[in-house]
């Protein structure tokens, strides 16, 4: 089979479309034959090695970086507990440092409780777009555990974690203030925010503008820590988009005030119902399959200089 290969550290150009051993589904195993995979800002964290340390080794070139895929299920392994069938359209969110190597690879072998069936009538593109960021959404919300009629405030709105964070969040009851930039705020009002205030410095002034007193919750996509906590009511929460190890993220600490929470989201990599929740919302039409460009897996390193160019609204998806 093919694959999308780091073969060492470093630019975009150290992504190779390579042949590598192919893969087949041993005892309580399924393989999907892949068709797209989407192009995430963490792919591009593990392929310049900034993670490298965290994964404890796990994660060192050659490797097929990647946490979303979609495509059917072309094997089932003997004693595979799994309702799903040869032939079935799924999404699956896979962990580049597990066994079964990163989603831009034709063929993944998988623990069944990674897959779930893709939305119905969707593309292999766009239901690519929901596993890690959707889990990652619901993880957050899970922390939150928000009551219906509170303000939830959102950073990074525009991006596909941000859109998702305002989509479940109105599924939930809530009510959503949201930051954008000018030329996002039609998007932004399109997936269901409340109120828009401009991103930038500031922002939590703007938050607390618009609701008087503090937003009840916070996910902060953005990462913007510090700089957003005073928008948060005494006794609230903020949960940070990315752990506080991660590459990027500025460790917050202990509030007496607000409770801090953050987001992991390799720990829901077996949680199939949460996947196949995802799906629902997306057929009830309150989860957008944003896909922004879609590249043949040939030419991964373009999607990624395209990614880290930024402005990025959607995701970015591979054809393989």
């Amino acid at each position: 089979m093919k694959a999308v290969v780091v073969t060492e550290f470093g630019g975009p150009e150290v992504l190779r479309w390579l042949d590598v051993p192919d893969q087949h589904a041993g005892p309580g195993q399924i393989r999907v034959r892949v068709h797209a995979a989407t192009v995430n800002p963490s792919d591009a964290v593990v392929r310049r090695g900034e993670a490298a340390a965290l994964f404890e080794g796990r994660l060192v070139p050659p490797f097929s970086p990647g946490n979303e895929a979609a495509g059917v299920v072309d094997e089932i392994g003997p004693d595979a507990e799994t309702d799903l069938k040869l032939g079935d359209r799924v999404m699956a969110f896979v962990v580049p440092y597990m066994s079964s190597g990163g989603a831009y690879a034709q063929h993944l072998v998988l623990d069944p409780r990674q897959v779930a069936l893709a939305p119905a009538g969707s593309s292999h593109a766009q239901a690519a777009t929901i596993p890690s960021n959707g889990l990652t959404v619901q993880q957050a919300m899970d922390l939150l555990s928000p009551t219906a009629g509170d303000w939830m405030a959102v950073t990074g709105a525009a991006g596909a974690v941000g859109g998702y964070t305002i989509q479940l969040a109105k599924a939930a009851g809530l009510h959503v203030v949201a930051d954008a930039a000018h030329a996002d705020e039609e998007l932004v009002r399109s997936l269901g925010a409340d109120r828009i205030v401009a991103r930038g410095p500031g922002v939590a002034d703007r938050i607390l503008d618009a609701v008087p007193g503090g937003v009840s919750s916070l996910m902060d996509g953005a990462l913007l820590g510090r700089e957003v906590l005073p928008a948060v009511r005494p006794g609230g929460q903020l949960v940070m988009g990315r752990r506080s190890d991660m590459p990027g993220v500025a460790p917050l600490g202990e509030h007496p005030n607000v409770t801090i929470h953050e987001v992991f989201v390799p720990e829901y990599v077996y949680e199939q119902g949460k996947l196949d929740a995802l799906r629902v919302h997306a057929e009830r039409g309150e989860l957008t399959m944003r896909v922004a460009a879609e590249y043949p897996a040939a030419q991964a390193s373009e999607a990624h200089r395209r990614l880290e160019a930024g402005g990025v609204r959607g995701r970015l998806v591979l054809i393989l």
